[in-house]
């Protein structure tokens, strides 16, 4: 088994992932060869809050040209993780506002 530091791989900070933190809902990149339950179980581990539910989604590289050469960015996969109603708030994303 991975430990959770393997299994999320960096948050992801953008406008729309950040309008859904008033929900309790918080985006991660995470390993492509990680589960529902590995990342509930990593971010539970990670910032000691309780995991209602998470989605993942794998996410397609765009297309890229450097000069007269286009290629792709690499795939990777997206995790959605809701924290429960009791759950305290993840304090990184908290000093985001």
């Amino acid at each position: 088994m991975k430990i959770a530091q393997d299994i999320i791989i960096r948050p992801v900070i953008t406008e729309e992932s950040m309008a859904e933190v008033a929900e309790k809902k918080y985006t991660f990149e995470v390993a492509k060869s990680a589960t529902k339950i590995d990342v509930a179980k990593a971010v539970e581990k990670l910032f000691e809050v309780k995991v209602a539910k998470v989605n993942t989604m794998n996410v397609k590289g765009h297309k890229r040209t450097y000069g007269r050469f286009t290629g792709y960015k690499a795939d990777w996969k997206k995790a959605i993780v809701t924290l429960t109603e009791d759950s305290k708030t993840i304090e990184f994303f908290d000093g985001m506002f």
